[in-house]
């Protein structure tokens, strides 16, 4: 009865309509991801698309991003210039109805922009929603022009600068503080790889960066004159090819442009990465699931009227995949993505256009290229085979709790929670470190699985032998997300799932063999940011009643200076060293321990620092030494 009389008042004066750009201001997560790194690169990726848009229509063909001091960043092309004329609508300059309208822009009429990532039309509204200054320059129609905002509002009306014979538009902003309190600090890496990423993807479009927040700005500029057949070589390095020439595929249909661009390598993995106008769909989508059928469907086909399957056999997916480098660029008038954020590409017509185009390029080069053609085949076939011996083994990894296996549950003490929001998983570096783990933690919410020895570098095997692996067979049961395309993140028994391993050479080959496994057949796991690095003290310093841990050498360096005389020193070569009450207090205690939570800023960087560290070919990796022997510490421990 007190819930009717509550809810009695809940009429029209209820309900808040959010003008202009409120809404962003209010929930910006919902336009840009988030409010952490993520969102705050986002609003220079929405400025940058905006150029991108216009050297897509064939108007601009160079982009200066700079990252300036104090949170500033500009954006320049030499495109047209956003129109500054009277909007009919309005009455007010275009330019500011863009700026301070949602779902306003040039890409609705359909005549404007043929081709468009942004095609919400909320991209720079946002972006201006979201800054504490944003200043707009305009040079067309024989003018410079001028605009300047705060928080999504005008400051001032639209200025005149004088003459210009030039075009393009000039965006300059700054993000607010009172938004992005998490991160406030670009980071040059991730504009960087995106910024070359976009120059692959156009061909002959220049984009200069410059880093002017030190004293010596830095400048990259990037041009592909090659387009995605670059990116494929880029991303193959320094591994064995298969087919040394990279099949390169292209064709418009229906004004729909697919770009392919594929070559095989001696690994066991796949790297399949697919854009729509520019934008990354991780997702994948109706491009993708053509491109797959097609590659199937035509090796299969020529392997069948080689005779090199036998009778009743054939490929799966999988097969074809293995060792795949691939490239897919889609650019449609009409995309229809799922969200702003554009994930994966939902158009059905897509789908059938890009295995049509796939399967005649495919057939085309196999038949002008016999050797290349029977080396990818034989590739395929060593999976398929593989694949049917792994059968029994990934039986394993199917069942339905971990503890059903005979012989496992010793390994894994788990936790008494059945709640994966809290639980945790230890991965511990032998038995007797594993023991004192075991007593130490705290049950309710901790899980222990102590590891014997040194897992299979999953670089360097197939999946067969991965899951013969005992130490790796009992991680898969114990995080229950099953492996490579059986992998379904919210089976994760575990939403922390720590590395423990000791502070020594063989406990970090420990934690980069471990890494290397969680990269290749979980990878979900570290973008959902899942994994991380259990920090063990290397020394107790006493000297009296007083005792510290201490982390790294610099901070014993100054305890030592501060506590003078002769204080005890204890290095901790092994986490079994230590009692399970030492070990709870120094690295399991959530009020006291110190985690490294592991994430790629970019995944085709950390494919190759993989493939370089734990691959087959040994120059890279002998060449990396040699260049990086000079930074390495603590060497004897």
């Amino acid at each position: 009865m007190d819930n009717k009389n509550n809810n009695s008042n809940y009429s029209a004066e209820n309900i808040q309509i959010l003008e202009g750009l409120e809404a962003v201001r209010l929930r910006p997560g919902m336009y840009i991801g988030s409010t952490g790194s993520r969102g705050l690169h986002h609003l220079v990726w929405e400025i940058v698309d905006n150029g991108i848009d216009e050297v897509l229509g064939g108007y601009a063909d160079h982009i200066l991003v700079e990252i300036l001091k104090d949170g500033y960043i500009q954006v320049t092309d030499n495109g047209r210039g956003i129109p500054v004329d009277l909007h009919p609508k309005t009455g007010r300059p275009a330019v500011e109805t863009i700026l301070t309208t949602l779902h306003a822009g040039g890409k609705f009429d359909g005549k404007s922009y043929k081709v468009s990532g942004g095609l919400h039309g909320v991209g720079a509204s946002v972006v201006n929603a979201l800054s504490e200054s944003f200043i707009v320059f305009i040079q067309r129609d024989g003018f410079s022009y001028r605009q300047d905002f705060a928080y999504g509002e005008p400051v001032g009306e639209l200025q005149t600068l004088g003459e210009s014979d030039q075009t393009g538009t000039k965006i300059l902003f700054k993000f607010d503080k009172t938004v992005f309190v998490e991160t406030q600090e670009y980071d040059y890496e991730i504009l960087r790889n995106r910024i070359q990423q976009l120059a692959f993807l156009n061909k002959g479009l220049k984009i200069t960066l410059i880093d002017a927040r030190g004293e010596i700005p830095i400048e990259k500029n990037y041009q592909y004159d090659g387009g995605i057949v670059e990116y494929v070589r880029f991303l193959n390095g320094n591994r064995a090819k298969v087919n040394e020439d990279i099949i390169a595929i292209e064709k418009v249909v229906d004004d729909i442009s697919i770009e392919v661009a594929l070559q095989y390598n001696d690994s066991y993995s796949t790297n399949l990465i697919s854009f729509v106008n520019n934008i990354a769909t991780h997702e994948g989508g109706m491009h993708e699931d053509g491109f797959k059928m097609a590659l199937t469907r035509v090796l299969n086909k020529y392997a069948t009227e080689a005779n090199l399957l036998k009778k009743d056999d054939s490929f799966i997916g999988e097969d074809t995949r293995e060792g795949l480098i691939c490239v897919i660029s889609v650019k449609h008038p009409n995309p229809q993505f799922e969200g702003q954020t554009k994930t994966k590409l939902g158009n059905p017509e897509v789908r059938q256009i890009a295995s049509q185009v796939t399967q005649e390029g495919l057939e085309r080069f196999l038949l002008e290229n016999p050797q290349d053609a029977k080396a990818i085949v034989e590739k395929s076939l060593t999976a398929s085979r593989a694949r049917i011996a792994a059968r029994k083994a990934r039986e394993a990894t199917r069942r339905k709790s971990p503890l059903e296996s005979l012989g496992f549950a010793s390994k894994l003490a788990d936790c008494r929670s059945k709640n994966p929001e809290i639980s945790e998983l230890y991965i511990v570096e032998g038995d007797s470190a594993g023991g004192s783990a075991k007593q130490g933690r705290e049950s309710e919410f901790q899980a222990i699985l102590s590891l014997r020895g040194k897992i299979l570098n999953v670089e360097k095997a197939r999946l067969d032998r991965i899951l013969s692996n005992k130490e790796i067979i009992s991680m898969i049961q114990a995080i229950g997300t099953g492996i490579g395309e059986e992998f379904d993140a919210s089976k994760a028994r575990y939403h922390k799932i720590v590395i423990m391993t000791d502070a020594d050479v063989d406990g970090a080959h420990i934690r980069t063999l471990l890494l290397t496994f969680f990269y290749r057949y979980m990878k979900g796991l570290i973008d959902l940011g899942y994994i991380y690095i259990a920090q063990p003290p290397l020394y107790k310093v006493t000297s009296g009643r007083r005792a510290e841990y201490v982390y790294d050498d610099e901070t014993l360096e100054k305890l030592l200076n501060e506590l003078g005389g002769r204080p005890q020193l204890q290095r901790y070569k092994g986490l079994g060293e230590m009692n399970p009450e030492q070990l709870w207090d120094t690295t399991m205690n959530p009020e006291t321990r110190t985690l490294l939570q592991v994430s790629l800023k970019d995944a085709i960087d950390a494919d190759n620092v993989f493939t370089m560290l734990m691959g087959e070919e040994v120059e890279p990796r002998k060449d990396f030494i040699n260049e990086n022997a000079v930074y390495a510490t603590n060497i004897d421990a």
